[in-house]
């Protein structure tokens, strides 16, 4: 197991210096034009692939480090860039998680380098779990997989919505109900392989801020898959529900964790990382703005009122950081969130992504407010962090139910 250390090691120092040169030449210099157009950056995330950032031996590398803090690390400095562009990098990643938390290792390998493509032919991958009826409510899921015996054949039918990536994507992860008496536990994962018929784009979404990524409905209708494409198998899957069966008759006994819950459970962190980057790039600007802007013969940091917001933000946005790499480091070492660890990171961490990012447009005044200023855009895009992979009040509850033991509504 490896130590916690708030220290990166040289070798986590020069890659976090490499992807901060990405994020400085490539992504910022194109933030404000995809925002406005709000498409899918291809041409960037095609440079992202050349260098090696967008690989699935990259991720690879980082989801691995045994340390924890490749990911938190990595996800900082890409949303230091842009949020928007470096979702459209990183949404991937999300559905490869959902791959390596239930497939099998065949299944990890054969798909996962399918979600990425290669430099020459650039491919993205889409995690659909949300429905119009179902976003924290994950036990309220309608969309349906039912086994064709006969032909070893799964037949998935139903709409996910807010999804990264959705309908454009070379392979999506689809999460639906086998079992619906067995709510949530009653749950599973598949892939949806290139060009499945009956699988579409529905609408298409304009944002609020994270304009530069794709987020679209997906519909199923009669989607045909190999029972191959079944994440873990079905006789493991078989297992699991006989076990979730015999709780339910029993009255209930140990939590199931279903498919959807263990792929965010292991993604929290990593969205908390990407707050920090957001909330720390609004913090710069508004540092540097403050050591310039005059007014009343002195610089505007020279007040009090200006300097204390920024020893806060900077205290938020370091606090922040610290949860998120606490994090990280227990979810790579196996420690259990005994207290929703995974849930504090990402809630404290998106919360001051949204407190600093408002901050910093109070200190820039009227020029925070225009397009002129990234601030605009990163209080905008700073929003997600709390609705996305569960709202701040999910992961009050999440912790709340944790710290209790008490089935808290």
């Amino acid at each position: 197991m490896a130590e916690f250390t708030m220290e990166l090691n040289d070798e986590q120092k020069e890659v976090r210096g490499w992807l901060h040169g990405f994020a400085a030449d490539v992504i910022r210099p194109a933030a404000a034009e995809w925002d406005e157009r709000e498409e899918t950056p291809w041409p960037v995330i095609q440079e992202a692939a050349k260098v090696g950032i967008y690989s699935l031996d990259f991720y690879a590398q980082q989801y691995f480090d045994p340390t924890g803090l490749g990911i938190p690390m990595a996800m900082e400095e890409l949303f230091w860039g842009d949020a928007g562009i470096a979702l459209s990098i990183v949404g991937t990643g999300l559905a490869a998680v959902g791959v390596l938390a239930n497939g099998t290792e065949e299944q990890i390998g054969t798909w996962i380098p399918q979600m990425y493509g290669d430099a020459n032919d650039v491919k993205v991958a889409a995690f659909c779990s949300s429905e119009p009826d179902a976003g924290s409510d994950v036990a309220s899921m309608r969309t349906r997989a039912v086994y064709d015996e006969a032909k070893d054949e799964w037949v998935l039918n139903g709409t996910k919505t807010w999804a990264t990536n959705g309908g454009i994507a070379n392979v999506h992860v689809v999460v639906a109900v086998v079992d619906a008496e067995l709510g949530s536990k009653g749950h599973a994962s598949f892939i949806v392989p290139p060009s499945t018929p009956g699988l579409s784009q529905g609408q298409k979404f304009k944002k609020h801020g994270i304009r530069a990524s794709h987020t679209a409905e997906v519909v199923l209708e009669n989607v045909r898959i190999p029972g191959s494409c079944l994440l873990g198998g079905k006789e493991k899957l078989d297992e699991r529900l006989a076990r979730a069966r015999e709780r339910a008759r029993a009255g209930g006994g140990e939590r199931v964790k279903n498919a959807a819950m263990a792929t965010f459970e292991a993604s929290r962190p990593a969205v908390g990382a990407m707050a920090v980057g957001t909330a720390r790039a609004a913090y710069e600007v508004a540092l540097d703005y403050a050591k310039t802007r005059e007014q009343f013969g002195r610089p505007i940091i020279d007040n009090q009122g200006v300097a204390f917001q920024l020893a806060d933000m900077r205290t938020s946005i370091d606090a922040a950081r610290l949860l998120v790499w606490r994090a990280s480091w227990m979810a790579v070492n196996g420690k259990p969130f005994t207290a929703a660890e995974g849930s504090m990171s990402k809630l404290f961490a998106s919360e001051t992504a949204k407190k600093v990012t408002a901050q910093a447009i109070q200190i820039l005044g009227g020029n925070g407010y225009t397009r002129e200023y990234p601030v605009e855009r990163m209080h905008r895009d700073a929003a997600i962090y709390t609705i996305f992979e569960g709202t701040s009040e999910v992961q009050r509850l999440v912790i709340a139910r944790t710290l209790s033991g008490m089935p808290i509504r």
